[in-house]
């Protein structure tokens, strides 16, 4: 076994092959093992190295590499085991052999069954890459993105490879429309993460084909993953992030209420219709999505002139009645040569290509379709410029579909020429980045032109899109199954880096009831992105569609999501701190107890409010499990302690709601839409006896904050109420400042000449 140390890289080699360790922090260490494949990784931007303390032990046998944090040791076959600072074990190389899973099934039995319509999983996957761990018999999984199924992923197999899929996703399905390769694990209460950075198609089996290991697999490219260590879970999710990038501080419009469906926009005239019903209605709203009937024809970067008299002026008519509009953009561009995007992007090669050079023509929405190059920078920079049109025409963002990529006229082949940064690559490898491309050519685009933080919704990503966009889960359906499985995917995009993401609120496809769109709006009002989606020929799922009570429910739930906006923001300001996501699996914050590390049914808010929706029709009671601590009622303040499990009156109208006892929230006043220059007044509500809160204040909109504009408020309530502004940084400080506890309130007034707030 040879040894080489270049600073905090390690050579370790033996007659058959070679392993470069590279350690980054403490807690992120990179073990890559060359196949022959270049090129830079996606995920992963900027040099992530910082200077760490690293002690080296070498034997003859064995070569162990310790940080503050990891112990990876090395023995001559080559064989990796991680431990952390106290030698425990995380990760380590399973040494005994596969044993396939036994499906007790003959080639005869075989052919039967497939002749009657079904499907026989076949458990060979053609690999070059294969790397398999020893499984604990107390050891569960979390991450992967927002794969079907629930919390807890052990027991199941995965695959990395982007998919649109329009069949009802159920758990059974290992393939969606995002590449999320990052596992999180728990060994015996101790937490570790695995992100294996390669683009290719790749496969996770968590215990399903042996209880003795788990595996990873991929069909090509080098071996490259990275081992990431922390204290707790929290740790782990914010040293990923770290490396991949964390999702940046969005426009606080972005996390009010949006309404869309696919048919709206065919007209003006409908658009106006559900503006003026939001309206009419009382339903706060800030966003109304445009999906694919705006266009001319389904050509990218145009509008259609005959249901539209202009729609500069449209979109700036929306702006002054509270409503932004997000338009849809697809990959797909119409090949049409009197169209100038098409004319421009033929004349300049930024097409993918058949491998005999010719362009690559498949079937999207417009029909013959082809496929910008988005590997290439100069076509990301061309996309990015295409984006100003919208800009111009004055739409809040863009919404980018069908990026797996997907297409109607069969998959594309793996061999279709696709460039990787200035390298000819394939289909087979710029497949799960294509989303990711299109989206950081989209942001950048959007910044470049609006001057303002993009909105980017994309529904395709690879690990490291949370730094472009926000995503949603995809094209889901009315149907219980779903509802349910929106809590586990949420939670573990949530822990794979996406902070920012949603759910179509009643279900994409099939037709929602009135008990099913209440419930779903209940369970989702604290998602990130809260946005109701709906098919075209689809049973119509706008608030009012039910009637009464339906529509004052959902009327009550949208004024509540808007009573709490800033502290969603509160909540993602902290994000761009630490990664954490909002929207959090019990056990994220809880990890000791051994009672929330499957739970399906229940999420929290930041670490300060426990939400247990109703996810079952006809039911209007259920448990809920109170970890460790004392526990508010949200609704009526009655005191719960916590480690143990309640049983809660949950009516149609009632979402159950916990706070952890002693916390303060902000209050927003109530509006019709989000407006952060004339929010001149702010609550906060003490839930118990004594508080302290940190509020983050800025613009709301552009990057002003980044140079320091922005306002930080402690806030103290207690036996004694004060209101501190610990940094002054904004100009527009709230001209009002309300205290609320069960001891009364109290108004603090911003004194301009002193700068402080004093009681009035």
């Amino acid at each position: 076994m040879e040894f080489k140390q270049e600073g905090q890289t390690f050579w370790v080699s033996n007659s058959s092959k070679k392993i470069k360790i590279s350690v980054l922090t403490p807690e992120i260490i990179r073990i890559f093992e060359d196949h022959g494949e270049t090129g830079n990784s996606y995920a992963i931007e900027g040099n992530k190295e910082i200077k760490t303390k690293v002690e080296v032990e070498q034997s003859k046998k064995q070569i162990i590499i310790r940080t503050a944090a990891l112990h990876l040791k090395v023995d001559e076959d080559l064989h990796i085991d991680v431990f952390n600072e106290k030698d425990q074990p995380l990760i380590q190389d399973y040494l005994g052999k596969r044993i396939p899973l036994d499906r007790e099934i003959n080639s005869e039995q075989k052919k039967l069954a497939e002749e009657e319509g079904h499907q026989i999983a076949s458990d060979q996957k053609e690999s070059q890459i294969l790397v398999i761990k020893k499984l604990a018999q107390d050891e569960q999984f979390y991450g992967l993105g927002d794969k079907t199924g629930f919390l807890n992923k052990r027991g199941y197999e995965y695959d990395n490879w982007n998919t649109d899929n329009p069949e009802p996703h159920v758990e059974s399905f290992t393939k969606l429309y995002k590449s999320i390769p990052f596992l999180i694990g728990m060994k015996n209460g101790l937490p570790y993460g695995l992100f294996f950075d390669n683009s290719y198609k790749s496969h996770f089996d968590l215990g399903k084909e042996n209880s003795n290991y788990y595996f990873y697999s991929a069909v090509q490219g080098n071996l490259d993953y990275y081992v990431i260590g922390g204290k707790d879970l929290k740790e782990v999710v914010s040293n990923y992030t770290y490396l991949t990038g964390r999702v940046p501080l969005p426009q606080k419009w972005t996390l009010g209420y949006q309404q869309s469906r696919w048919s709206y926009s065919v007209s003006q005239k409908e658009v106006q219709q559900i503006a003026d019903k939001l309206r009419e209605n009382d339903l706060p709203c800030d966003v109304i999505h445009l999906d694919i009937d705006y266009m001319d024809g389904y050509r990218v970067f145009t509008w259609r002139k005959d249901n539209y008299q202009d729609p500069k002026k449209f979109v700036q008519k929306m702006r002054k009645e509270g409503f932004r509009i997000m338009p849809i953009i697809d990959p797909g561009v119409k090949l049409d040569k009197n169209y100038p995007i098409y004319q421009e992007g033929i004349k300049k090669g930024y097409f993918v290509k058949n491998p005999d050079g010719s362009v690559y023509v498949n079937k999207v929405w417009p029909g013959d379709a082809v496929y910008p190059d988005f590997g290439r920078k100069e076509v990301r920079d061309w996309w990015a410029k295409n984006v100003k049109y919208l800009v111009d025409i004055g739409t809040c963002g863009v919404w980018n579909d069908m990026n797996e990529p997907a297409s109607f006229n069969g998959a594309l082949p793996d061999d279709i020429a696709f460039s990787d940064g200035k390298q000819r690559s394939t289909h087979a490898k710029m497949h799960n980045v294509y989303g990711h491309n299109m989206d950081k050519a989209t942001y950048e685009g959007l910044k470049k032109y609006s001057g303002k933080r993009p909105y980017v919704i994309t529904r395709a990503a690879y690990a490291g899109t949370q730094k472009y966009s926000t995503v949603w889960t995809g094209d889901n359906q009315s149907l219980w199954g779903h509802l349910q499985m929106l809590i586990p995917q949420m939670c573990n995009l949530g822990m794979s880096g996406f902070a920012f993401a949603g759910t179509d609120i009643g279900g994409f496809g099939a037709d929602t009831t009135s008990e099913l769109l209440i419930r779903w709006l209940e369970a989702a009002i604290f998602s990130p992105l809260l946005r109701n989606h709906a098919s075209v020929g689809t049973r119509a799922q706008e608030p009012w569609s039910f009637g009464q009570p339906t529509l004052e429910i959902y009327r009550k739930y949208l004024k509540l999501r808007y009573h709490l906006i800033s502290y969603l923001y509160d909540n993602f300001y902290q994000e761009t701190k630490t990664g954490l996501p909002i929207m959090r699996p019990l056990v994220l914050n809880f990890p000791k107890d051994r009672k929330v590390r499957t739970l399906n049914d229940e999420f929290m808010v930041g670490d300060d409010l426990l939400v247990a929706p109703v996810v079952t029709e006809g039911q209007t009671e259920r448990v809920v499990y109170l970890p460790k601590g004392d526990w508010l009622d949200f609704w009526t303040g009655s005191e719960y302690a916590g480690d143990t499990s309640i049983l809660v009156k949950a009516g149609l109208d009632k979402l159950p709601l916990f706070i952890k006892k002693n916390t303060i929230l902000p209050w927003d006043e109530s509006n019709n839409h989000i407006d952060p220059k004339k929010h001149d007044v702010i609550t906060f509500r003490l839930f118990g006896d004594y508080g302290n809160y940190i509020h983050y204040q800025d613009d709301g909109e552009d990057f002003a904050y980044q140079n320091g504009q922005f306002n930080l408020y402690k806030i103290t309530i207690g036996q004694k109420n004060t209101v501190e502004l610990t940094n002054f940084g904004y100009s527009c400080p709230y001209k009002k400042v309300v205290l609320l506890s069960e001891n009364g309130r109290q108004e603090f007034i911003f004194d301009q000449k002193n700068k402080t707030y004093k009681l009035v």
